[in-house]
């Protein structure tokens, strides 16, 4: 009887954690069931058969000072990933995103192990700053999976490890993301138009962008008239947003949950959002969109360093924060960071987004577009898709 394949593979978010069941789920599949996972993951890993070493949420901090708070425990999370790992000899070690803690593991794990199968799955953002981690993550990674469509070449060109594309969990996803009830009023129907606010995830973006955001709504009722407002809020910031929403001149309806924001997003007629992953969903559900962001002091700092590396402006034409702008390679999405976030910019793109617009047609356009690319190349799912990147590793494994 053939010993099953061993997998070590590690989860430090939540994004990770269900990544990582995904491919647990299709490797199961492609290896009738005849693997042992252990590692590190959270609860959807866990259901998905993984022995965690401890719970996912020691190391799934975000931000400077939650960082800087728990790093002992981080530190020591470290060694013992590392330690597990290399005492496992595993076929082949999965890490996945959460670069400070991963790297560090996959480090480590190689100067003991030289001949271990490291896969990582999620590239750093090297083609935004700091192009010099690709050649660095190449001495330890055997096999890069990257969600970007340019992230192959974009590694390629800056000497990072063998990189394939194996596409965004979005892709899974597009029946939620853009249900088949979709909007089917056109905006001159003489009805309220419907604006999603999407003011971020983390305390730190609310606290931001919600005075911003509701002077815009403001501005856009005294210009466009009556409107309907969809706040989706997640759990844990919805009391910020709440008590924000006093100096609002509309009241928003506030939805929780997966299906409540996609639900709106097939309503909305146009979004207001916070940069970040959330402008994917927008782009993939097909709902025009301005995006906006306000830094905090290390973000200033930070924020000159942050360009598209010079290697890489041909592959990348355009700057920009925001993912669906960089994958169409062109500014479709206007947005608006710091200084700019301002009430009066923010309204005035939205109000050229509430008519059959050339700026409208334009975001729609791009959205087909930014599909195409997304699916280029794929005839699987994006877990199946790891799954064979982190098969072929185990067919070469030692």
């Amino acid at each position: 009887m053939t010993a099953p394949k061993r997998i070590f593979i590690v989860a430090g978010e939540t994004s990770g954690d269900h990544l990582g069941a995904d491919l647990m789920a299709a490797l199961s599949r492609r290896f009738a069931g005849a693997l042992d996972f252990t590692g590190v993951g959270g609860p959807t890993m866990t259901a998905a058969g993984l022995k965690s070493l401890f719970p996912m949420s020691d190391i799934a901090v975000m931000g400077l000072w939650p960082v800087l708070e728990r790093l002992p425990r981080i530190l020591r999370r470290i060694r013992e990933t590392a330690a597990a790992a290399i005492a496992a000899r595993p076929d082949v070690l999965v890490l996945i995103d959460s670069p400070d803690f991963c790297h560090r593991v996959a480090k480590r794990v190689k100067k003991a192990l030289p001949d271990q199968k490291i896969a990582l799955y999620v590239s750093p953002t090297v083609w935004a700053w700091r192009p010099g981690r690709a050649r660095k993550i190449a001495a330890f990674t055997d096999r890069l999976l990257a969600l970007l469509p340019f992230e192959p070449e974009a590694h390629r060109i800056l000497g990072g490890p063998p990189t394939v594309y194996v596409g965004h969990p979005f892709l899974s996803r597009l029946a939620e993301v853009r249900p088949p009830m979709a909007r089917t009023a056109p905006l001159d129907a003489g009805r309220r138009p419907v604006v999603v606010v999407l003011p971020g995830s983390r305390r730190s973006e609310v606290s931001r962008l919600m005075e911003p955001f509701g002077a815009a709504l403001g501005r856009l009722l005294a210009a466009v008239g009556p409107i309907e407002v969809i706040l989706p809020a997640v759990d844990h910031v919805r009391a910020e947003i709440e008590a924000r929403l006093a100096e609002w001149p509309v009241a928003p309806t506030i939805v929780t949950g997966e299906a409540a924001k996609f639900a709106a997003f097939a309503r909305a007629d146009v979004a207001l959002a916070a940069s970040g992953t959330v402008t994917l969903e927008l782009a993939f559900a097909g709902v025009p969109m301005v995006a906006a962001y306000r830094l905090d002091r290390l973000g200033r700092l930070m924020k000159r360093f942050i360009d598209v590396p010079e290697p890489l402006r041909d592959l990348l034409p355009v700057r920009s924060a925001l993912l669906p702008n960089l994958v169409v390679g062109e500014k479709a999405v206007p947005e608006f960071i710091d200084g700019d976030c301002t009430a009066e910019n923010l309204a005035t793109a939205l109000a050229a987004l509430l008519v059959e617009s050339p700026e409208r047609r334009r975001q729609l356009a791009a959205f087909d577009r930014f599909e195409m690319r997304m699916r280029d190349g794929l005839s699987v799912a994006p877990g199946e898709a790891a799954a064979e990147a982190v098969a072929m590793l185990l067919r070469h494994a030692p």
